[in-house]
């Protein structure tokens, strides 16, 4: 069962970064880890469904991840060395946007699509890879580069850090409970943005308690801490945007969960359709083996 629905996913993966050779080269780019060889680089273009020359390429150093990772990321998860790699390509306002991964371990597609949204992108379709596997930690450095470059609109350092900072605390409460209660937890914050501001750090700890446990989730000290600054942080925004963004978000994310219920209930039926078949062509043996 774990294998068919695995089978399916991967198609769909495949055909969604199939895609990606269709767009406008004008609104794509690719951004290359700087420490891949000539020959990762050509795994990561066959994975992105694209030949190389056919959009505009950048490339992404281990000191630029660095510069916006640190003190969000503990340095295991970084690493030495720029390997993560990634194609965006900007879509119509109010289009969402989708993520898919491949060799990514530690973030999942959901958590990048709403880390994004707080950094102010909100409508992009977006491949997510690497030639090895890692954590996934660095590729909004990637991401953030693509946009500036081809919007010609440079991103707020502020906001751009709290999209790191969201992934890294979304990545280390999915850790113990899980992406999507992570995910729910931290959007369900960011929805309370024009109450919380106004709070004490006390009167914040018991709404974030309150918020987790509706989700059945019993923070520790060090979680507590994490989604306070991460509140804190958020404060810097205009709460009615990032209400909008977060609404996009929930959208994006709802969608996906729907596609994967598909894909799951296809293969659920395919399960019983192959278990009937199964016990058909087991009552004609033992029908024959009666009368043989």
């Amino acid at each position: 069962m774990k294998k068919i629905i695995s089978m399916l996913l991967s198609l769909l993966l495949l055909l969604s970064m199939s895609s990606a050779a269709f767009a406008e080269p004008s609104q794509s780019r690719v951004v290359i880890g700087a420490d891949l060889s000539a020959q990762q680089v050509a795994t990561v273009y066959k994975t992105f469904g694209l030949q190389r020359g056919q959009v505009v390429e950048l490339k992404v150093n281990n000191a630029e991840e660095r510069r916006l990772l640190s003190g969000f990321v503990d340095n295991s998860l970084i690493g030495t060395r720029s390997v993560s790699c990634v194609y965006v390509q900007l879509l119509p306002a109010g289009s969402g946007m989708s993520v898919v991964t491949s060799n990514i371990t530690w973030c999942t597609g959901q958590m990048y699509v709403s880390a994004l949204s707080t950094a102010g992108i909100t409508d992009a379709r977006i491949v997510v890879t690497a030639p090895v596997p890692v954590s996934g930690t660095a590729a909004l450095t990637g991401v953030y580069k693509a946009y500036e470059n081809m919007t010609g609109t440079k991103l707020a350092d502020a906001s751009k850090l709290l999209g790191m900072q969201e992934l890294a605390v979304t990545g280390s409460l999915a850790d113990a409970f899980g992406s999507v209660d992570s995910l729910a937890i931290v959007n369900d914050l960011k929805l309370m943005l024009d109450k919380t501001k106004g709070m004490s750090d006390e009167e914040l700890r018991r709404t974030i308690t309150e918020t987790a446990q509706q989700y059945g989730v019993n923070l520790n000290q060090t979680q507590m801490n994490q989604l306070v600054s991460l509140c804190r942080s958020l404060e810097n925004l205009d709460p009615s945007q990032l209400r909008e963004r977060v609404q996009k978000v929930q959208d994006t994310l709802r969608r996906a969960s729907e596609a994967k219920d598909k894909v799951v209930g296809f293969a659920e039926n395919l399960k019983s359709f192959m278990e009937s078949l199964s016990g058909f062509f087991e009552s004609l043996r033992s029908f024959f083996e009666r009368f043989s």
